[in-house]
């Protein structure tokens, strides 16, 4: 199977495994654009994984992941800025490549809100501009913290560094509400960041920027503010977040107050009366692109009436009330030098192109992934080859296709039969795109990405620990499980090498870094599930797994028990858990059948304190409570009310138990309703659990 094979071509074990890939590359690529700043694929290639991603899941919805690419948004926070807890999550948004899949959006709303084809459903269509999302929190009408997006939930505090800006009213103008977060993109136009970049290069303060995006988010994640100050940022303004009153009807009338608040709102954005009207205005605009003082990718499509943003709600990752319909990809020709593989901490070797760097829209680009060998072979990359890339926006491209000019004698990439790290056999499980090495934990490349992982920004976020000094630990037999870290200081006072006269180490390093291990021994119940790196455990299926058990010594030994009997009560209540199935738990009781993971769980349990898991909207009547929904509402489709429960802190599940709370049952309500009537469960008819969640 080929990452690119049809979708419709697709079998059940194919689509399984292609989008477990998909899951892990997204993920990766997510970490390198929202945390670093550092983007190692175009906008287009990551599109395009988002786009065959839901493709996939559309097409087998019943191999839907808990971590799949489509319930996330962003990147953890990087280190060195305070963290702040977005009061409402900041969302990314879905994309589309044509036209088409415009109309496919608005035939969904339609769907959703039970709208007639003929009804009105009016659009703002504004420029998508490649900045550096950041939210901005009022009170009283006066500024007094911003944040980056992070990776959606918590992201970092740069409020003095946006405090230099002058597109920033540190005053709204006129009445505002007690409490309000203004959302929206810092960026720099084309002008000045050329303007930028010679400056930097003339006084030797730094390597010239890649592209404006780049730039936007470096300058505006300075730990010295004065340096912000000096660099040319803009902000435009377009959307809200926590608001203590209402502000409108109508997004283009919350726009008209913003821009009266003394916020800078793009003037290209434009009311559209349907979608049609939205695709011209995204051709339209998409035809003079380049003349615009700053760059764009695309045009991003909202629901204009707000009441229908809120019933609309949101997938984990992104809100359903909008859509970015992005611009065609920008191609170039470069030598594809040498196929290389690294290997990943399950053991994945993934192959990745070498390329003699080229220019292309501004970036350099000398680095892609070429996904699997199914990939290579369908596409027939070999080493030395004249390859076209693209990109879109402002990142690194994928490779597209080969000129087929090649010299006779070039040999076919053969994938490696054994790990390039530790010589154990590599094997490709039947059904699977993807390659593995067999060493397990005897294998350093997946002993130190463990490592990396469990200590990663979305995990424990221990700063200071990162890829070169996990190597570093490991290799120098310091750290050989997650437990050992915490140990650390501890070993290190009566070590014969103490850390600090390690080369490139001191006093001052080692401190800090021991500081870090010691503020991250209290972690929540969720980053505590995701940094164990449990397959098909990313940060979605833990955070459901955190909001279904809630303690840690309740989940610890509730995987005991499916590990030893995988059709008992344990196993039947997690399966029962909305969007996790038997694939995913199947995984985690692998995982605690075996014996050294248990182990390794239980000594890391010892050295770290465990919070229980809050969950969103806990202070809501329906906060931690397991609901199940049958048969058929009036008042809204099924999935809107599924989004509302959940978005209330409601745990959704498919099918009743004796821990079931609530069953909502509509018309024609079959065996599930039967079942809680047998049970004893709570039955609330559709206007009943409406008063419920109203309260």
């Amino acid at each position: 199977m080929s990452a690119d094979s049809p979708v419709d071509k697709l079998n059940k074990v194919q689509a399984k495994a292609e989008l477990e890939r998909l899951a892990r590359e997204i993920a990766r690529h997510n970490i390198a654009y929202h945390r670093n700043d550092a983007p190692e694929i175009s906008d287009t290639e990551f599109d395009e994984l988002m786009h065959r991603n839901t493709a996939i899941e559309a097409r087998f919805p019943d191999l839907v992941r808990a971590d799949s690419p489509s319930k996330k948004v962003g990147a953890a926070p990087a280190g060195g800025f305070k963290k702040v807890r977005h009061a409402q999550a900041m969302l990314s948004i879905q994309d589309a490549f044509d036209g088409e899949a415009a109309r496919d959006f608005a035939a969904r709303v339609r769907r959703f809100l039970g709208l007639a084809e003929d009804a009105p459903l009016d659009l703002m269509a504004e420029p998508k501009i490649d900045g550096l999302a950041i939210n901005l929190r009022y009170e009283k009408g006066a500024f007094v913290q911003g944040a980056t997006r992070g990776d959606g939930v918590e992201g970092e505090d740069v409020t003095a560094n946006l405090l230099t800006l002058k597109d920033l009213p540190r005053k709204l103008k006129g009445a505002a509400p007690e409490r309000i977060e203004i959302r929206g993109e810092v960026y720099i136009t084309r002008d000045d960041f050329a303007a930028m970049n010679a400056e930097l290069v003339a006084s030797g303060e730094r390597e010239p920027f890649a592209n404006p995006r780049n730039a936007a988010a470096g300058s505006l994640r300075q730990l010295d503010a004065a340096i912000t100050a000096r660099r040319p940022l803009r902000m435009f303004c377009y959307a809200q977040g926590e608001t203590s009153a209402p502000l409108a009807k109508t997004h283009h009338e919350f726009l008209e107050r913003l821009g009266a608040w003394g916020f800078h709102v793009n003037p290209r954005a434009q009311l559209c009366h349907g979608i049609e009207e939205a695709i011209a205005f995204h051709d339209a605009l998409g035809a003079e692109r380049d003349q615009l003082p700053y760059e764009i990718d695309g045009v991003v499509y909202k629901v204009d009436r707000l009441d229908w943003q809120e019933r609309l709600g949101a997938r984990d990752r992104t809100p359903r009330w909008a859509l970015a319909h992005k611009f065609p990809a920008e191609r170039a020709t470069t030598v594809l030098e040498k196929i290389d593989i690294s290997v990943g901490r399950t053991g994945a070797l993934t192959p990745f192109a070498i390329l003699t760097p080229v220019v292309v829209g501004g970036v350099t680009v000398s680095r892609a992934t070429l996904h699997n060998e199914d990939e290579i072979a369908r596409k027939d990359f070999r080493d030395g080859d004249t390859v076209v890339i693209q990109r879109a926006g402002d990142v690194i491209p994928q490779v597209v296709e080969v000129v087929k000019d090649r010299p006779r004698g070039r040999k076919p990439f053969v994938a490696p039969t054994v790990c390039p790290v530790c010589g154990s056999h590599a094997v490709r499980p039947e059904g699977e795109a993807i390659r593995r090495c067999t060493g397990g934990l005897t294998c350093e490349a997946q002993a130190v990405e463990r490592l990396i992982h469990f200590a990663s920004r979305r995990a424990f976020d221990i700063e200071g620990f990162g890829e070169k000094n996990a190597a570093f630990f490991y290799r120098s037999g310091r750290i050989h499980s997650p437990a050992d870290i915490f140990r650390l200081a501890e070993r290190d006072r009566t070590a014969p090498h103490p850390l600090k006269d390690e080369e490139g180490w001191g006093e001052l390093s080692t401190a800090k870094l021991f500081a870090a291990i010691e503020a991250r021994r209290t972690i929540a119940l969720d980053r505590f599930i995701y940094a164990l790196g449990i397959r098909q455990v990313g940060e979605a299926t833990a955070r459901l797994l955190a909001l279904h058990y809630r303690t840690y010594r309740q989940w610890r030994d509730e995987m005991g028990a499916i590990a030893a009997e995988r059709s008992g009560r344990a196993w039947t209540d997690l399966t029962a858990i909305d969007q996790i199935g038997p694939s995913v738990a199947n995984d985690l009781a692998d995982f605690f059948a075996e014996d050294h993971n248990i182990k390794a769980v239980d000594d890391l349990g010892d050295q770290v304190k465990v919070q229980d898991f809050a969950g969103p909207s806990s202070a809501s009547p329906v906060a931690g409570k397991t609901v199940v929904f049958t048969g058929t509402l009036e008042t809204m489709s099924r999935d809107e009310a599924k989004a509302r429960a959940q978005a209330l802190g409601a745990k959704v599940a498919g099918s009743v138990s004796a821990k079931t709370d609530y069953v909502v049952a509509g018309a024609e309500a079959g065996s599930k309703l039967a079942k809680a009537a047998e049970l004893g469960v709570k039955i609330l008819s559709e206007q009943e659990w409406l008063a419920l969640i109203a309260c």
